[in-house]
């Protein structure tokens, strides 16, 4: 009354074999990048004379642009006489 019954035909193993995922990739750790006093000490002297550059062509820019209304005017003045 209580035995199990068992089927007349057993099930055949699944024809197909089980494949396991492809494992996930390992993620390479990040290189140390190490930041020295000279790595600093060589931005901060290429800001500074980057700096400076771009002040000295904004000066020569200006100073180019006052000459540039002062020879108009002197042009302008000697064209009414």
């Amino acid at each position: 009354m209580f035995l199990p019954k068992y089927p007349d035909n057993p099930t055949p193993p699944p024809s197909h074999a089980h494949i396991p995922a492809e494992p996930v990739p390992m993620r390479r750790p990040a290189p140390q990048i190490s930041v020295t006093t000279g790595a600093v000490a060589a931005v901060l002297v290429g800001g500074v004379v980057l700096t400076a550059l771009l002040a000295a062509v904004a000066v020569t820019a200006v100073s180019v642009a006052v000459a540039a209304v002062v020879l108009r005017s002197m042009l302008r003045d000697q064209h009414r006489r």
